[in-house]
């Protein structure tokens, strides 16, 4: 496949390079904000060479192209940037859409944040697991894995993107917000700097900025007390950069611009850096606190009912994107408890979407058809990547994907009546499963029997259920 050639036929379907306000990418979607999203033909996309389907969601128009999407990505990127030097786009403006619904505009925005970070977040978990599976087998011959520096190293690489998440967010909300990146990291690092740190989390020092409190607080979770900290924070680094691209686009406006370099970046730190320590962080802590108080108690209800509705809806929410709003829950259970089973419950839904689409290879007599439902099983099972098995084969066959869903949330249960928990935020697969083995071997068995039953059942649910079989492709039935 021509990636070039790909990245040239879906940019010219969605509009040419004049209709893209912006373009980003997660695991396996291009996922455009288009000036006018009437222009595209879905139809006509979801035929060319390289897109397995399209869906319109969250404000953004998003062309589903499997795990080839970073070739195909860097090759728009290229085209884009040629076309914006003058290499042959026209300058005249596309016609505006109408203006978004503002849930839209929420969930395009937390995509832009945290889908960058997904990769990184993922890697993390994998190099958790294997340190977690590691240490559990060399525990077994007398073996203190823990003990070596090679552990520690390791340990330490797969804490950094938590710890400093602060960072990182204030990076990918800069670009969101559209302002300055590098006075974004700065606002978000001073948040996370020992010193800083150090005082925040003395609860008897009282602390003052311009003469303004600094709000600190320790709260009880469980038998343990959680003291009042930045780090591995999610919601107030938002807010602050939230608040200081709508300062900096005044400063901007109002500052002469012979000193706008120094000013602007002067004062967004001087009013930025007080306000989050004295109003918006404390109000982010606050507010992520009362989401994880609402999704514990949902969770103490019954557990089995919560793993059922994740491992069965996950999927579900996969297909209009909304799963990139329910990932800051997970990150801040993590922050506040040291621990997730948000993904837990997902890894059923993941494992059900492998399954089913295994039911389909193994049932279709479409030859096409059985090698996308063979990759997109591989693809859901190993690392956890659903889009394929979703797009490629189970929901344009529909029962497989009814399949699915029952299956995830059969598996979900069975992880809610273990009480499963997993020690990082880990991308669901065979690659990551001993993520959930560092709270001991019953969780970790209640989490193998409920990615077992989700990717089994469903395989042998599609299998037994089977689905109107696709037309045979020209190329097949001229036994090519």
């Amino acid at each position: 496949m021509d990636k070039r050639r790909v990245a040239e036929t879906i940019l010219n379907l969605v509009g040419g390079a004049d209709n893209v306000k912006e373009v980003t990418h997660c695991f396996t979607r291009l996922r455009f904000v288009l000036k006018d999203e009437r222009i595209p033909k879905d139809e006509e996309v979801s035929r060319a060479e390289g897109v397995i389907s399209v869906v319109r969601a969250g404000g953004q128009y998003q062309v589903v192209c499997g795990t080839k999407v970073q070739g195909i990505y860097q090759e728009l990127e290229d085209i884009l940037k040629e076309k914006s030097s003058g290499g042959g786009a026209p300058s005249g403006a596309a016609p505006t859409s109408p203006r978004r619904p503002i849930g839209d505009l929420i969930l395009q925005k937390v995509a832009e944040i945290f889908t960058p970070l997904i990769p990184a977040i993922a890697a993390s978990g994998l190099i958790k697991g294997l340190l977690t599976a590691t240490r559990l087998l060399l525990e077994r011959y007398g073996i203190d894995l823990a003990a070596t520096d090679t552990y520690v190293i390791l340990n330490a690489a797969s804490q950094v993107i938590f710890y400093f998440m602060p960072i990182f967010l204030a990076m990918t909300c800069a670009k969101a917000f559209r302002c300055n990146r590098v006075m974004a990291m700065v606002v978000g690092a001073s948040l996370v700097y020992p010193q800083m740190d150090a005082l925040i989390q003395n609860t008897e020092q009282v602390t003052t900025i311009f003469g303004l409190p600094v709000l600190k607080n320790a709260w009880q979770i469980g038998s343990s007390v959680k003291v009042f900290s930045y780090t591995e924070s999610v919601i107030p680094i938002i807010l602050a950069i939230l608040c200081m691209a709508v300062l900096e686009r005044w400063l901007t406006r109002v500052i002469p611009e012979i000193v706008r370099l120094i000013a602007v970046p002067g004062l967004e730190l001087l009013v930025i850096l007080p306000l989050t320590l004295v109003v918006l962080g404390p109000v982010g802590i606050y507010v992520g606190n009362g989401i994880q108080y609402l999704y514990d108690t949902m969770m103490g209800f019954s557990t089995v009912l919560g793993g059922a509705l994740v491992g069965g809806l996950w999927g579900v929410c996969v297909i209009f994107g909304a799963h990139r709003a329910l990932l800051p829950i997970g990150l801040n259970d993590v922050a506040v408890n040291g621990r997730q089973n948000l993904l837990a419950f997902a890894g059923a839904a993941n494992f059900a979407q492998g399954g089913a689409a295994l039911g389909v290879c193994l049932k279709t007599g479409n030859r096409e058809l059985r090698q996308i439902a063979a990759s997109a099983a591989l693809t859901a099972s190993v690392v956890g990547v659903t889009e394929p098995a979703i797009y490629g084969c189970n929901l344009r066959l529909k029962k497989p994907m009814v399949c699915a869903v029952i299956c995830g949330a059969v598996g979900g249960a069975v992880m809610g009546i273990g009480n499963v928990y997993g020690d990082a935020f880990a991308n669901n697969g065979v690659l990551t499963v001993f993520t959930y083995a560092a709270y001991g071997m019953t969780r970790f068995a209640f989490y193998l029997a409920g990615i077992g039953a989700a990717f089994f059942g469903a395989a042998a649910l599609t299998y037994l259920v089977g689905f109107e079989e696709l037309p045979a492709s020209d190329r097949e039935q001229n036994g090519e």
